[in-house]
């Protein structure tokens, strides 16, 4: 297969590579699916892995970024990044075959530690394919439709993760209650059609035209300076990197609480995850439109303290003895989570895009990358230690209602070992925020400007504009109080 760039391309080469990578994206989707997340944690505690390893899987796909400097020199050495994306995504999925292998016919030699050998190199090749891919699709989608494309290609995607999740949870739990000898092949079987539908991903991104671009010849490490050196992109990093580190912190742990502490079953799990992908599909094309017609800072800051009061609302989870009031108030967490984080992680993609220059945008990408890989790989290591520390550790506060008639206590917090890291993350991440007010973007409008419209786009009903409108403005609101109690 000629996988060589061409000098241009025209129209319709374009709006037919832009199909070609949905449909890769919807492969890469499917394979993620099957072999990470939920049904990734729940084979790892099926191995017996603990806090600490359950670190290490978290923070393999953003340690392993470290290597992208890999990818800078490939591309360049050869100047062909679609060349280089497709071969080591094949190479990226090939230990995903391997691992179910092993798994469905040698279960004796499997464990955690041989599932984080191979998925390291999974995660590996991952990373030095994707500033290829980065750079790109870039140079392929239209600026002016990047939030569009991205956030209709985003939206295809989490549906196909919705009815793939539900799917598979179903299954995963009725062999778990009828055949509980075969969880672990069920899982190697998982790991085996994620691999091969990978690969499938693979076949039709290679279809899809790349246009020829000359990367500079200088020593690669004085490349990778330049990024540094450039003072808006700059502070994008440092606010980058101390949003990652904080998130990372806590949410590797969400699975862990709902599995281990609160022994919810897999389906559960899988419905609730359901919910925030819906809520995200609902979303995320209005994020992406609003995104182009303002700019990606605005939406990170409308979107960011929406998922900071998530991560503070699961310090609460657990605190009751009835099953149903931790459901409902976890269904909420979820629902505003897909919401919010939807608008977050595709911003914080397409402002990288946006302020990478043309000519050094593998660079600029790389850089990125590496730098945020290393603050989100610490993190859910430190965190899988933390949670070891506050293991033997507990606080609790009560209201206590005493009368002739009626003792009643009503449970207000109870932190323990997950939700210490819980409440660690929501404070790390609001600090995080406050960073983001360095980093300068082209059509940057105000904050309230575009709540002011948002507001007046949801419907005209005041239940709905007195609690979205506040918790679209919690976070400049608690700012504002802060400042005036100072003075």
């Amino acid at each position: 297969m000629i996988l060589r760039p061409k000098k241009t391309l025209t129209t319709a080469e374009v709006e037919s590579g832009l199909k070609l990578v949905i449909g890769d994206g919807l492969a890469a989707e499917a394979m993620t699916t099957l072999t990470s997340g939920a049904f990734l944690v729940a084979m790892a505690l099926l191995l017996g892995a603990n806090n600490f390893q359950i670190g290490l899987l978290a923070g393999l796909p953003t340690f392993t970024n470290l290597f992208q400097l890999f990818s800078v020199w490939l591309v360049r050495r050869f100047n062909n990044r679609r060349a280089i994306a497709v071969i080591c995504g094949v190479l990226a999925r090939i230990p995903l075959l391997i691992i179910g292998c092993i798994a469905l016919f040698a279960p004796h030699a499997s464990s955690v530690q041989l599932i984080i050998f191979f998925l390291f190199f999974y995660q590996f090749f991952g990373s030095v394919a994707g500033p290829s891919w980065n750079s790109w699709i870039k140079d392929l989608v239209p600026e002016n439709r990047m939030g569009a494309y991205f956030s209709r290609r985003g939206s295809y995607t989490q549906t196909l993760n919705v009815v793939l999740s539900l799917a598979v949870a179903l299954a995963v739990d009725y062999i778990k209650r009828r055949y509980p000898q075969y969880e672990l092949a069920t899982y190697a079987t998982m790991f085996i059609a994620g691999g091969c539908i990978g690969l499938f991903g693979e076949f039709i991104l290679s279809l899809a035209p790349e246009q020829q671009t000359y990367m500079a010849k200088d020593n690669i490490f004085r490349l990778l300076k330049r990024p540094l050196q450039d003072p808006n992109f700059r502070s994008l990093l440092v606010f980058n990197s101390a949003w990652v580190f904080a998130l990372n912190i806590a949410t590797p742990f969400f699975m862990v609480f709902m599995l281990k502490g609160m022994g919810l079953s897999l389906s559960y799990i899988i419905r609730l995850t359901i919910i925030s992908q819906l809520c995200s599909i609902l979303t995320i094309r209005i994020w992406g439109i609003f995104a182009d017609r303002y700019s990606n800072k605005t939406i990170i800051s409308i979107a960011a303290p929406l998922y900071i009061t998530c991560i503070i609302a699961w310090c609460f989870v657990g605190i009751y003895s009835r099953l149903y009031a931790n459901l409902i108030l976890l269904v909420a967490i979820h629902m505003v989570t897909g919401a919010s984080t939807s608008g977050i992680n595709l911003s914080l993609t397409n402002i990288g895009l946006k302020l990478a220059p043309r000519e050094d945008a593998v660079v600029y990408l790389s850089a990125k990358n590496i730098i945020t890989a290393f603050f989100s790989s610490i993190a859910p290591l430190i965190g899988g230690y933390l949670a070891d520390f506050f293991s033997q550790r507990h606080l609790s506060i009560d209201a206590t209602w005493g009368s002739p008639k009626l003792q009643k206590t009503l449970h207000l917090v109870s932190l323990h070992d997950w939700n210490f890291l819980f409440l660690l993350g929501a404070l790390l991440a609001l600090i995080a925020l406050d960073l983001l007010g360095w980093v300068r973007e082209t059509g940057e409008v105000k904050k309230d400007v575009v709540v002011r419209v948002m507001r007046s786009s949801i419907k005209n009903n005041l239940k709905d504009y007195f609690i979205i409108g506040n918790l679209l403005s919690w976070h400049s609101q608690l700012k504002a109080i802060i400042k005036k109690k100072s003075t």
